[in-house]
């Protein structure tokens, strides 16, 4: 079941309460489910050495949900200047932050670079001249092109714009080098929202060749391998979950292997996202409108701009009524406000026959829902709650407000003629 039981269990008791107190629409997540599946993220590689989670931020930038993250011992992984801003705000500075560079600034290097620094994971090699001062550890994405296709990691990493080629890896670090790096990782993802773990084992097994290339060539031995984020999570109410502890004991005896041939073993990064907050998050919504056309249609108080996977994506996210699951049925679309046609959370979904004030839950907006919001037709984007672990419900972000939008619009003229 998408939204986990235990998260079910805690919120539907108290969902009318919470909804006439704040006011719908809003994200909610479950920190008891987020702290129960990082430890359990932290259980399947217990006997990786080196182990290291770096949550990527860009799933759910909130300070409140960084926070557990942190008290979990994760560090972060960052592609912005505000997403470090964020991370470095939650304490985490150095050898915890990874920052990923993609058509990167000067300015975004020397913002990376400054205040304790980070892992600077470059994304291309015309990036090595342009990094104001060589960290001295550095790491390079790694896009394994044509050299890879058809094995089911993806589908042709050719066409994706990340990484450097396989015929660009020795350069990259030889360059690197002469600038003055002495310490080196090697990162890669190759995989979205994945379900079959043997995939990230085949990335694991890919980059651990490579390492040895490196070593061979360079006589460099290589720090950490990364193998990105990509962890999948049971959308669907019939997907089978990701085998997690499969996932760690495998690439644990991996490593045992590499360890035994090559006298060390490298340390083990994942950067997962949406595997950690995913499934602990809602976007709760209420029915404010009944339209029977050719199809019957449910509109909401919310729209694609507080959760637009379903749009872009074609991506399904699994709706329940809340108190309503033996009720009548019907096929309805669950529609927003915005004006575009594709501005909707389900098509032709079999839900229980709805009134005006039902409440709807909208699941597995834990990850990549606020956080690809957006203000088309001025819409602003709806406030964050946190249910904790003591049962409380907490605020974490505002809903934006018209001045927010405005606010833009403020400032001083600057005319060049």
């Amino acid at each position: 079941m998408p939204m986990s039981y235990g998260f079910e269990q805690r919120i539907t008791p108290k969902i009318q309460k919470i909804a006439d107190h704040f006011g719908t629409p809003f994200h909610i997540y479950d920190e008891e489910g987020i702290r129960e599946t990082g430890k359990k993220l932290i259980e399947a590689f217990s006997k990786v050495k080196g182990f290291k989670e770096f949550f990527a931020v860009k799933a759910l930038p909130n300070p409140a949900i960084m926070s557990v993250m942190k008290s979990l011992g994760f560090g972060f992984d960052c592609s912005s200047k505000p997403e470090v801003y964020l991370s470095r705000q939650s304490g985490c500075t150095g050898s915890d932050l990874m920052f990923t560079s993609n058509n990167t600034t000067i300015d975004e290097f020397e913002n990376a670079l400054s205040n304790g620094g980070c892992i600077l994971n470059l994304d291309d090699i015309s990036l090595i001249s342009k990094v104001p001062e060589m960290p001295e550890l550095i790491c390079f994405r790694y896009n394994p092109g044509n050299r890879r296709t058809g094995n089911d990691i993806i589908g042709n990493p050719i066409e994706a714009k990340y990484g450097i080629s396989h015929d660009q890896v020795i350069e990259a670090y030889s360059k690197s080098i002469k600038r003055g790096a002495k310490r080196f990782g090697i990162h890669t993802m190759l995989a979205s929202n994945e379900l079959n773990y043997k995939y990230m084992v085949k990335t694991t097994e890919m980059l651990l060749e490579l390492v040895e290339k490196i070593n061979r060539e360079l006589s460099v031995s290589v720090e950490f391998i990364n193998i990105g984020g990509g962890l999948g999570i049971p959308y669907r109410p019939e997907d089978e979950p990701l085998d997690i502890v499969s996932l760690g004991n495998e690439i644990s005896q991996i490593l045992i292997e590499f360890n035994h041939k090559n006298g060390y073993s490298p340390k083990f990064f994942i950067e997962s996202g949406r595997y950690i907050t995913g499934p602990h998050g809602v976007l709760v919504a209420k029915a404010i409108n009944f339209k029977n056309i050719y199809r019957r249609y449910v509109g909401v108080d919310a729209c694609m701009s507080s959760l637009m996977r379903p749009a872009i994506y074609g991506a399904y996210h699994h709706i329940t009524v809340p108190n309503k699951k033996n009720d009548k049925r019907d096929i309805v679309d669950i529609v927003g406000s915005l004006c575009e046609n594709n501005d909707k959370f389900a098509v032709q979904r079999n839900l229980p026959i709805l009134k005006e004030g039902d409440l709807l839950f909208i699941h597995d907006t834990g990850a990549h829902g606020s956080s690809m919001g957006f203000n088309y037709n001025a819409r602003l984007r709806p406030k964050e709650l946190l249910l904790k672990s003591d049962g409380s419900v907490e605020l974490i972000r505002r809903q934006e407000t018209m001045d927010d939008y405005l606010s833009t619009l403020n400032f001083q003229e600057d005319i060049l003629y």
